[in-house]
């Protein structure tokens, strides 16, 4: 119980060590151009992706770590991964991701490493002397995740992750570090009733630096005017959108071979609206699963984009085909995908290739 104590006790200090109370106002759409780093707030994980990632309380396995990364705790063996999205078709941008979950030992934790990457392909390079075009450069966001969670009980699974994040351009580029922590919490007779809460996206503001920042000029009063010096300038420093999530679910199990599970989801932004979330699962074993949620924040259904202040309409859908190896242990291989609903562009799609043994 020590244990269980302590992993809670550091997960809300980190909350109030780290984030300054003036910035933890959450849902403050005022505040929305403060914040950078919005890659950290999509999900890259097609199973997850489909109920609208409702799931702090009850995701389990690798695609547990965007959700609440305390699910990790969860895997069983190995957990491996690789995930496609199109983010808002249209765009043109596109997310890679791939990740590895490893039991270690009968009674140990789990580790977890994953790696997500955003592209938005070649964006053409104009100057005032060249406005038709000088070349191309190719944006790239990148996080790479570590994490590891835990069983503390039968009931009670905690965990952490670490964060590096970049963000760069051919000549300029931001770095930082981040801290996911949550916790699962397992009950029911037939451990149907889960509650999880995880804290995201905690760590220290980011600017970028680079020649891209610099430039040769005259500088007034020093030397005369074929005097040339290299001036650099200050990148403004931006927040990490920091976000608290509070879920609870509850299976229905019809037979040996059905479950229905309904949850919910609380998501507190600090830099943009907060949203909530309503999500159902169909599950036929471990053969199919079937799964449609909806994610509401104020404005939700104004026609005004700004006002709206997001693209996707609420709706979100997805499944899951498995085929088994060996029952007993849950191994096998599994094609995921989802669909969440945008107004402009043509939704947003994600596919996941799952191996577990």
């Amino acid at each position: 119980m020590k244990n269980i104590y302590s992993c809670l006790v550091a997960i809300f200090l980190m909350g109030f060590v780290f984030l300054p109370m003036d910035k933890v106002t959450a849902g403050n759409k005022d505040r929305s151009g403060q914040a950078g780093a919005a890659e950290l707030l999509i999900n890259p994980w097609a199973r997850s992706s489909g109920w609208g990632g409702v799931g702090t309380s009850c995701t389990h396995g690798l695609e547990a770590l965007f959700t609440n990364v305390a699910g990790t705790g969860f895997t069983k063996g190995t957990d491996i991964i690789f995930s496609y999205t199109n983010w808002l078709k249209g765009s043109d941008v596109n997310l890679m991701a791939f990740g590895i979950s490893q039991k270690l030992g009968k009674n140990g934790g789990v580790l977890t490493a994953a790696v997500m990457s955003m592209s938005f392909g070649e964006i053409q390079v104009t100057t005032t002397s060249l406005p038709e075009g000088a070349g191309t450069f190719k944006p790239n966001y990148m996080n790479i995740n570590l994490a590891y969670a835990k069983a503390f009980s039968n009931s009670i699974y905690g965990g952490i992750a670490v964060k590096l994040i970049t963000e760069s351009i051919s000549d300029a580029s931001a770095t930082a570090l981040a801290i996911d922590a949550g916790i699962q919490y397992v009950t029911g007779e037939k451990e149907q009733i889960k509650f999880g809460i995880a804290l995201k996206n905690v760590g220290a503001p980011m600017s970028f630096n680079g020649d891209g920042l610099s430039f040769r000029g005259i500088i007034p009063t020093h030397g005369n005017d074929n005097d040339q010096f290299t001036v650099e300038q200050r990148s403004a420093t931006y927040e990490l959108p920091a976000t608290l999530r509070i879920g609870a679910s509850y299976d229905f199990f019809i037979g040996e071979m059905h479950r229905i599970t309904v949850a919910g989801n609380f998501n507190s932004n600090s830099f943009s609206k907060d949203q909530f979330i309503l999500g159902l699962e169909y599950s036929l074993k471990y053969y199919l699963q079937l799964r449609a949620g909806y994610t509401y924040q104020s404005g939700m259904f104004n026609s005004d984009l700004a006002e709206r202040g997001t693209v996707f309409t609420g709706p979100s859908a997805g499944f899951t085909v498995s085929v088994p190896f060996n029952k007993e242990k849950e191994s096998g291989l599994a094609i995921d995908y989802s669909y969440r609903a945008t107004n402009p562009f043509q939704g947003t799609h994600s596919v996941g290739i799952k191996l577990n043994f």
